[in-house]
């Protein structure tokens, strides 16, 4: 089964992790530096991705609903249909936040942050 853009619903996460995110002016805004996976429900809970920083100095971490990414061809990365200023804003957090309380708090927060509806309702 393909997805609205014609891409195929399957893919492994070592193709994932590592490639560039856009925002929606084109900016190249950060990289998908891991994927949560939900183990009861066989559900990808988010993405992980870095913003900012140097060499892993002061980055950020985004939890980003994965329903938000597109895959771009022509970019050859994924575009998330938000500004700078909305995710400069967004809730970010250290690796470790991300994986505490099994992911939950980060998932809530950035599903209920981008408005996106819950998967898991």
């Amino acid at each position: 089964m393909t997805t609205r853009t014609g891409h195929t619903d399957a893919i492994a996460a070592s193709r994932v992790i590592g490639t560039d995110v856009y925002n929606s002016a084109g900016d190249q805004i950060g990289t998908i530096e891991d994927v949560m996976l939900e183990k009861t429900s066989n559900g990808i809970m988010f993405a992980v991705i870095g913003f900012g920083g140097f060499l892993g100095l002061g980055e950020k971490y985004h939890a980003v609903p994965w329903a938000v990414l597109d895959y771009d061809p022509d970019r050859g990365g994924y575009v998330v249909p938000f500004t700078k200023d909305q995710l400069q804003a967004a809730p970010s957090y250290s690796i470790n936040e991300l994986t505490a309380d099994d992911g939950q708090r980060a998932r809530d927060a950035s599903f209920a942050y981008y408005n996106v509806a819950p998967y898991w309702h």
